[in-house]
């Protein structure tokens, strides 16, 4: 009944930890743009943000310690049916912080190369309409405030850095420089290093927009097609590898008197070793999933 019991517990923390990340995403990723009135006249102040890191509060660190180390300590009693391991096993959740802040940094750097494909598209066609490239800049944040009309995006902020900038006589392939640097992101870089060629040396800045985000735009089908077509794959390696882990709880509940050998003499160190080979599973099976282009 414990064994149970443990199993639901570490379910539901598992299941809470997944179903709440959105909303702590949207709050530790609100808007860097703070404006403050002044003199009848708006100040704007900006707080360049690093998607490369990402800061984590006190409060989120410790409800991830504390959710993994529910789940962690529910899989140690399912297996050893002994508090003192369990807690041993649960001071691994130390760890999870660290673990979950690759995830949020690797999941904004996503969401800012998306974005980012878009405003290509937006500045291509703004440069091929005659526009200025000072011009395009401000004619980018227009066209992504339609499509985001109700969301306030990084791109966006990005593209108003870049914007005022400009307007205190900095150039805009300093600015754009310092995007690629703090965003982190290859593609980023890589267009910052041909718009300064460009702008150096004449180059068609209209065809290298069109060209570059064409082809960002097919490396990120590409990625979207890998992602559909091994979702359920994905899927199914997390069930089977926490499928073990629900059969010993539910036989344990059932015949306790059948499992009382793996809980004693030699059996915790079989039980160890099961644990450890899916471990070793749910890491190659990650390994396995994560597909880069």
């Amino acid at each position: 009944m414990i064994a149970f019991v443990a199993l639901l517990t570490g379910i539901s923390v598992w299941a809470f930890m997944h179903l709440t990340e959105r909303g702590i995403w949207k709050i530790a990723l609100r808007s860097r743009r703070t404006v403050q009135r002044s003199a009848g006249s708006y100040h704007i102040r900006f707080n360049y943000k690093d998607y490369s890191r990402f800061t984590m509060s006190f409060g989120d660190k410790l409800s991830s310690i504390a959710a993994a180390g529910a789940a962690l300590y529910s899989i140690g009693y399912i297996f050893y049916q002994h508090p003192w391991v369990s807690a041993a096993l649960a001071v691994l959740s130390l760890r999870y912080p660290e673990i979950r802040k690759r995830k949020l940094i690797e999941k904004q750097q996503k969401n800012l190369s998306r974005q980012f494909k878009l405003a290509l598209y937006s500045l291509s066609s703004a440069l091929g309409a005659g526009h200025s490239v000072e011009n395009a800049f401000r004619e980018t944040v227009k066209d992504l405030k339609q499509l985001y009309a109700e969301a306030k995006i990084d791109m966006i902020s990005e593209l108003e850095i870049i914007n005022h900038k400009v307007e205190n006589g900095i150039s805009v392939e300093k600015a754009v420089e310092d995007l690629s640097r703090r965003a982190g992101i290859e593609d980023i870089e890589n267009f910052s290093d041909v718009f300064q060629t460009c702008k150096r040396t004449g180059g068609d800045l209209i065809e290298v927009m069109r060209r570059t985000s064409n082809i960002i735009g097919e490396k990120m089908e590409v990625e979207q097609e890998i992602s559909v077509m091994i979702a359920q794959k994905r899927f199914e390696s997390k069930a089977l590898s926490f499928l073990p882990v629900g059969i010993i709880a539910f036989v344990s509940f059932s015949s306790p008197d059948y499992m009382a050998p793996l809980y004693q003499g030699i059996g915790p160190a079989i039980m160890t070793g099961c644990l450890l080979l899916l471990a070793a599973a749910y890491w190659l099976n990650r390994r396995i999933m994560n597909i880069r282009v």
